[in-house]
């Protein structure tokens, strides 16, 4: 049976209480660390000269049919940047540019399937498909934190930006709250899946217990899960497959966990390790599943692994040999 802990905090929140800053849910992840707004800064400035040469090739097409195109972005590229380019790609005579539209949307420093429509009708009919979660998908992560204790996990908590405009996580007893900036804390729910640590295999044993997987519901400060600044800390691939689709959902759900992305210094992931420098953060969009949106045939999407995941797996795949 699977274990749920509950941390249950109370809710002072009079019923109809004058919103302040006072009675504002409060986020239990920190605020973005110092060094990130010079680290992000650059990393934009990179981006944008990076972008501005970048084109795309027919290696680049995972997926294509009279409807929809799939490509795997490359990290340090925006996703603006990948729509025109899939314009050129097809050539203007062939799809009108207006008619393109993103399905998803990944962080600049995310790699992985973009699915990109080719008709505001099959555009509206994917974006109902993702709203009510008919859409699967799975991410790749490398991390740097706590050595976890869980080998599956489902972690539910609340969403939203603080009065600082940052995207933070809250209490899931939060949800439906109202935010300063007049938006509401929504609800998150990510289940992950350990895959190596310090890269030795844990995706055997994993499999074997998966009945175990165990559940946090986040009604507390992350330090009772895990902290991310333990003097020892451990390299963890994990992979995550996203139930809700939240801005930084994973990335945000990987520091509670006290197991934050290498290189996403925003959400206290190491910008330096082991004697090198991230100039992104190691995070995938590893597979797109769902039924088609004209043709009801099922549609199963995979990008290539980048360098860092494609290596860490090898390397977990090598240990598993040795047992």
């Amino acid at each position: 049976m699977a274990a749920e802990s509950r941390l249950n905090s109370p809710n002072t929140q009079p019923e109809n209480a004058p919103q302040s800053l006072q009675n504002y849910p409060v986020p239990l992840s920190p605020p973005p660390p110092l060094i990130s707004k010079n680290v992000e800064l650059n990393r934009a400035l990179t981006a944008s000269s990076k972008s501005s040469l970048f084109s795309l090739s027919r290696k680049d097409v995972l997926f294509e049919d009279e409807w929809l195109i799939a490509v795997n972005k490359p990290n340090g590229i925006y996703c603006e940047t990948i729509l025109s380019s899939v314009q050129i790609l097809l050539n203007t005579d062939q799809v009108k540019l207006q008619e393109l539209h993103l399905s998803n949307r990944l962080d600049r420093d995310t790699s992985g399937v973009i699915l990109i429509t080719k008709s505001h009708k099959v555009a509206a009919k994917l974006v109902k498909a993702f709203t009510n979660h008919m859409v699967k998908k799975t991410y790749l992560a490398s991390c740097v934190g706590t050595f976890p204790k869980w080998k599956n996990m489902i972690i539910k908590s609340g969403h939203g930006r603080s009065k600082h405009g940052a995207w933070r996580v809250y209490a899931y007893s939060d949800v439906g709250r109202v935010l300063p900036g007049g938006s509401f804390v929504r609800d998150m729910e990510t289940s992950f899946d350990v895959l190596s640590v310090n890269g030795k295999s844990c995706s055997q044993e994993s499999d074997a217990n998966h009945e175990e997987e165990e559940k946090i519901v986040a009604e507390e400060k992350s330090e009772v899960v895990g902290s991310c600044c333990s003097d020892e800390r451990d390299e963890v691939v994990v992979r995550a497959h996203p139930r809700s689709g939240r801005t930084h959902q994973i990335r945000l759900h990987c520091q509670y966990l006290g197991i934050p992305i290498i290189g996403d210094v925003k959400y206290e992931g190491v910008y330096e390790w082991k004697d090198r420098t991230y100039e992104g953060h190691e995070l995938h969009a590893e597979t797109l599943s769902f039924e088609h949106p004209i043709t009801g045939q099922s549609v199963f999407i995979q990008a290539p692994l980048p360098l860092w995941a494609s290596q860490a797996l090898a390397q977990a795949q090598l240990s598993s040999l040795d047992v």
